[in-house]
């Protein structure tokens, strides 16, 4: 199909994906300059006209989040002050998506104010994968299609497992809604790692509900930060008698201390995560993750998006 005003552009924060899109989609990324003057401060151009066209502007808010996202939003008033008839911010992992509410007194939520911001900046829609919290949708006042990496892993746990020693584990309570659903569409048993935090970015493991004997243990969750989580359940999983864990997660935040976690326990066999981050050399080297692209999803999303065709349909 002939998408004769559609064009797709790419920010800096994930080329390689923006170009897989691209390619699935069989268009050409369009042209845009993108510099930095000597104190920082972001200029774009686009390249080519945009008046009348549908914008797709690819820009993960991942690190350096604060730059990527100040990109993201010049990149939508560009787009707006150059006349385009639809903006899209394609964002496949939506940085601040943890700060969804006031945790406690004196507080932002911060991530309301960016959903604001998008909106002001002149999006007329957002496209996203797998939000750390599914009421960030209603921050905006414009469609949000928050699109699930699930089915892809699932294909992908057929692939390289037998179902009938596999349990899909939710590392918190949190995550039993994700854990349940891939567990279903597995047609297979869920069990769930009961924990408390006494401190960001750190976990306790306090018990394991389920039966986990014997088993491969999937361990799926939306995100990975520092790892602490995930190398903590993984390790209480094998304890408590797991015959072998893997992990999959969405987005490979994979900051600070996760490549050294990562490589010094035995207990996670494989970490697999999406191409919703780009990552750097240090996480690739340290042997126990692998990458799926999320680019087919995304890419048929788009489509969908512009032909004004259903996006739930994809899951069926």
């Amino acid at each position: 199909m002939v998408h004769r005003k559609l064009r797709l552009f790419s920010g800096t924060s994930n080329p390689p994906l923006a170009q897989a899109i691209s390619r699935d989609i069989g268009m050409p990324l369009g042209e845009v300059s993108i510099r930095r003057f000597s104190d920082g401060e972001i200029y774009l151009q686009y390249g080519e006209t945009i008046r009348g066209q549908d914008v797709f502007f690819i820009q993960p808010t991942s690190a350096p989040a604060n730059t990527n996202l100040m990109e993201l939003l010049i990149a939508i008033d560009a787009a707006k002050r150059a006349s385009a008839r639809q903006i899209c911010a394609v964002v496949p992992y939506f940085g601040y998506a943890r700060q969804d509410r006031k945790s406690s007194g004196r507080t932002p939520i911060t991530a309301k104010l960016v959903a604001d911001m998008i909106e002001v900046a002149g999006a007329t829609r957002v496209l996203t994968m797998d939000l750390h919290a599914g009421q960030i949708q209603g921050f905006f006042n414009i469609p949000v299609d928050n699109i699930y990496a699930g089915p892809l892993f699932a294909d992908d746990i057929r692939a390289h497992n037998e179902l009938g020693d596999v349990v899909v584990v939710s590392p918190d309570v949190g995550g039993v809604v994700r854990a349940r659903a891939l567990a279903k569409r597995l047609h297979v048993e869920m069990a769930i790692v009961d924990k408390r935090r006494p401190a960001p970015n750190v976990a306790e493991v306090m018990n394991i509900i389920g039966d986990i004997e014997g088993k491969h243990c999937i361990l799926i969750d939306d995100m990975v930060d520092t790892a602490g989580t995930l190398c903590n359940a993984a390790e209480a999983l094998r304890a408590r008698g797991a015959a072998r864990v893997t992990a999959y997660a969405t987005h490979g935040v994979l900051s600070g201390p996760a490549p050294d976690r990562l490589t010094g326990t035995d207990a996670l066999h494989e970490l697999v995560i999406t191409d919703s981050i780009m990552q750097p050399e240090k996480i690739l080297n340290t042997g126990k993750v692998r990458i799926l692209s999320a680019a087919p999803m995304l890419a048929e999303a788009i489509s969908r998006i512009y032909d004004a065709r259903s996006i739930s349909s994809l899951y069926n």
